[in-house]
């Protein structure tokens, strides 16, 4: 093969693996990232975590041995690789970690062993005592979020957005029952919950919707909805039914074990979960959306109505997850500056998503008791990445998410294409959103 020949083999290779990396990532890492991460990590293993600081002096038999053999001084210990796993949009390495290291220390290091390797980002997770998975991306896959084809999920589990280690992210209500999500005006709180009503329709449970700004947000997905409230009054009949429903749920527990009707409902611990699938009731997904309306009043003769609506949610926060109603709240601040309730609300909220927040006060309301490295991190989130936030709960981890651009027309045709898997209620029945059908246009004359 002559040098011209080469030349133009090599530009034709160049121009694909640009077009390939800007319109087709998934394929451009698997063709040109993933062999030069591999040679990376395997080329300069022992000298990169030496470097990083991961090693542990040699046990004393092989210091020893390597004496009476007269050979070179033993080498440190150095975590080992069980396994590697390519992804799509990076690798994961498993680590066997010698005795003397945690998993902490591979934590500390991560950012480190990110730019040895030349990755884009490093994340730890522990496996077991003593094992660990390093997962990493070879790419920006929060730039431009594309969700991974194949989820199964699990019951009552929604994949709401993409983590920014290439994992979906999943709202899983058997696990974590309620959350809160916030954010600063036009940060994505909208769209996640568009994504997280597209994602539930499919499934068979009920959805409640509260948004008392007319109902502009929650209004298109009235065909999926089984019962919907468009402003502070009609909030209040509405936390009423709920109420009343998770009250009449327990007394079918109570029938069910033999417990008698006027046991109070904080000594029943168990959940419908145990019920005989013919007499379980359909779980319930109430979807709160600018919970300050609901606390906020213009004068003293809202204040009855105010007191009301928090303790109803009160009372579904704290007792609502064994029958089956789980809690999912976004507003823009929850502190103290709401009012007498607030602060109780939201210690019963164990997930939390906080998307951008123009303040420190804020992002502290919702990470401030998971991660003092989470606050700053929802802080710095740019005005550009709409829709990115940091998620996590009340055990301390915490991550960034992005959720995939879905308009609002998306997510009403999803709930359109399953209203037949709408329940009806009777106690939600008078709240029963009626879908209205857009005019058919005049002939012309």
């Amino acid at each position: 093969m002559s040098l011209t020949e080469l030349l133009l083999l090599a530009f034709v290779l160049t121009v694909l693996a640009l077009v390939t990396r800007v319109k087709f990532p998934a394929a451009y890492w698997s063709l040109f990232g993933l062999p030069a991460a591999l040679y990376r990590v395997c080329a300069a293993y022992r000298q990169t975590m030496e470097a990083c600081e991961l090693t542990v002096s040699p046990p004393w038999w092989k210091v020893f041995a390597k004496k009476a053999m007269g050979k070179e001084t033993a080498r440190p210990g150095i975590p080992r690789i069980r396994a590697i796993r390519p992804t799509t949009t990076g690798l994961c390495l498993r680590l066997r970690l010698p005795a003397g290291l945690a998993p902490e220390h591979v934590v500390n290091s991560a950012e480190r062993l990110r730019h040895a390797w030349a990755m884009h980002s490093a994340h730890v997770s522990e496996v077991k005592p003593g094992v660990v998975d390093l997962r990493m991306t070879g790419m920006d896959v929060l730039g431009t979020v594309r969700m991974p084809r194949r989820l199964v999920p699990g019951p009552l589990s929604a994949v709401v957005a993409l983590r920014e280690d290439g994992q979906p992210f999943v709202r899983n209500y058997r696990e974590v029952p309620h959350a809160l999500t916030m954010g600063a005006s036009d940060s994505g709180k909208s769209m996640y919950q568009r994504c997280l009503i597209k994602a539930l329709a499919p499934l068979e449970t009920a959805l409640v919707g509260i948004d008392c700004k007319r109902g502009v947000e929650q209004g298109p997905f009235a065909p999926r909805l089984s019962a919907l409230a468009t402003n502070p009054d009609q909030a209040e009949g509405l936390l009423d039914a709920l109420v009343q429903e998770m009250e009449e749920r327990y007394d079918l527990l109570c029938l069910h074990q033999g417990i008698s009707p006027d046991t109070p409902l904080e000594d029943i611990t168990s959940d419908i979960w145990g019920l005989p699938a013919k007499l379980r009731p359909i779980p319930i997904v109430v979807l709160v959306d600018e919970v300050a309306e609901l606390f906020l009043i213009a004068s003293k003769v809202d204040a009855p109505r105010r007191d009301r609506i928090v303790t109803q949610l009160l009372r579904l926060a704290q007792l609502s997850r064994a029958v089956g109603i789980y809690l999912e709240i976004a507003g823009q601040r929850f502190g103290t500056d709401l009012g007498k309730g607030a602060t109780a609300l939201r210690a019963q909220l164990t997930g939390r998503v906080v998307h951008r927040c123009n303040d420190k006060q804020t992002a502290e309301m919702g990470l401030g008791d998971i991660s003092d490295l989470a606050v700053p991190a929802a802080t710095a989130i740019a005005p550009e990445r709409r829709g990115t936030a940091i998620a996590g709960d009340t055990s301390g981890g915490w991550t960034r998410i992005r959720t995939p651009l879905t308009t609002l027309g998306e997510a009403a045709a999803e709930c359109r294409k399953y209203a037949h898997l709408t329940p009806n209620i009777p106690a939600l029945e008078p709240f029963r959103p009626v879908a209205f059908e857009a005019p058919a246009p005049a002939p012309a004359s």
